[in-house]
């Protein structure tokens, strides 16, 4: 039996269910759940343990969440969370962006640089969901909004991994992150750009703010700016 199969979600209070509930589906929204605490994917044996039912009713639940999207399977048959979530989650992340927008404009206009905020996009990648420009920098650093990255390379998608349990062979500069509270890139998304984020506290989905900018005098600084920033918006999401 594996650490996962305690017929339970880890860290998600589990509703009793009564006469007026769909036990299928709320077999169903476990699997969701389960999910969401292990980004990397489970194996089908994995999720039937975690939500404590029978392989057999464990691969219906999965073919039915894949056929909406909700999941998917990659090549070596590990489950993750799917596209299809994304959509489900455009009205929270309306409420996100209409929260954060003054947060990150206080940010850029406090800094001079442009900040960013960034969501888990899958396992392997963050998504660009709000970019907020300096109004008076002589020049600063151009990103489009929806812009897909590999959830390893840049600050951003750093922040998100330093959220994250260690795991063997990450890069050390997760590591850091986490010890330090905010990651550091440098030149990894574009070229000669310094990015410096942290990971909003609270967030319905791993959301990270960020700034990006051609040349930083103070990392510690920046960085401790950034975190503040990224609290504030843990708040407000509260």
């Amino acid at each position: 039996m594996s650490a996962i199969g305690d017929g339970t979600v880890p860290g998600v209070a589990a509703p009793e269910i009564d006469s007026g509930m769909s036990k299928t589906l709320h077999n169903g929204l476990q699997i969701l759940e389960l999910l969401v605490r292990h980004p990397r994917g489970l194996t089908l044996t994995e999720i039937a343990e975690g939500v404590g039912v029978h392989r057999t009713v464990a691969h219906r639940l999965v073919r039915t969440l894949e056929a909406h999207r909700l999941c998917r399977r990659d090549r070596f048959k590990r489950i993750s969370l799917g596209a299809g979530l994304v959509e489900l989650a455009e009205p929270v992340e309306q409420d996100l962006r209409t929260l954060a927008r003054p947060v990150l404009e206080e940010l850029t206009d406090a800094t001079q640089a442009t900040a960013h905020l960034v969501v888990r996009e899958d396992d392997g990648h963050a998504r660009m969901l709000m970019i907020v420009e300096p109004r008076r920098a002589r020049m600063h650093v151009a990103f489009r909004v929806g812009q897909v990255d590999p959830v390893d390379r840049g600050s951003a998608g750093l922040a998100l991994l330093s959220a994250l349990p260690p795991v063997p062979g990450e890069r050390p500069e997760v590591a850091l992150a986490r010890e330090r509270g905010f990651a550091v890139s440098y030149g990894e998304i574009a070229a000669a750009v310094t990015g410096i984020s942290a990971v909003v506290p609270g967030a319905p989905t791993q959301t990270s703010v960020g700034l990006s900018l051609f040349e930083a005098s103070d990392v510690d600084e920046l960085g401790r700016t950034v975190v503040a920033a990224a609290a504030r918006i843990g708040a407000l999401l509260r």
